[in-house]
C-alpha cells in the first residue's frame, strides 16, 4: 500500500497517484480467508462494517446487476484534481488542542494509560497504535473542509472514531468472551474523554 507499487508474476508495477486501497473481508467464506496480522490492518485508515442488505436494497441489486443494462459511469474528478485537494487539505489548520485530543483518544484505548476508561482497562490487550491518530486528524481535516471550514473541531475527529479506532484496539480474552463490540467500547471512550484539559 505504501509502496505505491504491485507485484505480479515477478513484475513489479509502479501505480500512478493517486491511488488507494480496498480490501472486504467476508465472515462467512473462510477457507483461504486469513485475519490479516495487525500491522497490516494498522495500515488501513478505516474499517467500515456493511450489515446485510435489506429486501429493497438487494431487490436493487438484482434489478441494477442482472435486470438492466450495463450502468453507465461519468468522471467525476480527475485524479490532477484529487492531488490538487490533497494540497488543500494540508492547509486545513490543526490547533494545538486538536491535535491533542487525538493524541488523548488513541492513548485512551490502551489499558496502561491514565485516559483509559474501567471497560477498557479490563476488556483490551492492545491499544491503538500512532497511526490511528494520524488517520484521526486526516479524517478530520476532510470532514471540516467538506463542512466548510478551514480548520479541524473536536466534532469531526469524534466522527470517525470507530472507523479509525476499531480494528486497531485488540480486546483481550475476559473481551472476546463477554463478546464485547468494539464500537460500544469506543463510543465509552469518547464520551467519557474531555475535550480540553488543563
Amino acid at each position: 500500500m505504501q509502496e505505491g507499487s504491485v507485484t505480479a508474476a515477478g513484475q513489479t508495477y509502479q501505480l500512478k497517484s493517486p491511488f488507494f486501497v480496498l480490501a472486504n473481508q467476508d465472515p462467512i467464506e473462510q477457507e483461504g480467508t486469513y485475519p490479516l496480522p495487525e500491522a497490516q490492518l494498522d495500515r488501513f485508515m478505516f474499517k467500515v462494517r456493511v450489515p446485510f442488505l435489506n429486501r429493497a436494497e438487494l431487490n436493487e441489486v438484482v434489478r441494477r446487476s442482472i435486470l438492466s443494462d450495463s450502468p453507465q459511469v461519468s468522471t467525476v474528478i480527475r485524479a490532477e484534481q484529487i492531488l490538487q485537494l490533497r494540497k488543500v487539505l494540508q492547509r486545513v489548520m490543526v490547533t494545538d488542542p486538536m491535535r491533542d485530543y487525538a493524541v488523548r483518544l488513541v492513548l485512551a484505548t490502551h489499558p496502561e494509560s491514565e485516559q483509559a476508561t474501567d471497560q477498557v482497562k479490563r476488556f483490551v490487550r492492545w491499544g491503538a497504535s500512532p497511526r490511528a491518530a494520524q488517520a484521526l486528524i486526516r479524517a478530520a481535516r476532510v470532514r471540516a473542509l467538506a463542512s466548510g471550514r478551514e480548520h479541524v473541531a473536536f466534532e469531526d475527529i469524534q466522527h470517525f472514531a470507530t472507523e479509525v479506532l476499531g480494528h486497531r484496539v485488540l480486546l483481550n480474552y475476559d473481551g472476546q468472551a463477554e463478546n464485547l463490540a468494539l464500537s460500544a467500547l469506543i463510543d465509552g471512550v469518547v464520551g467519557a474523554l474531555p475535550e480540553t484539559v488543563a
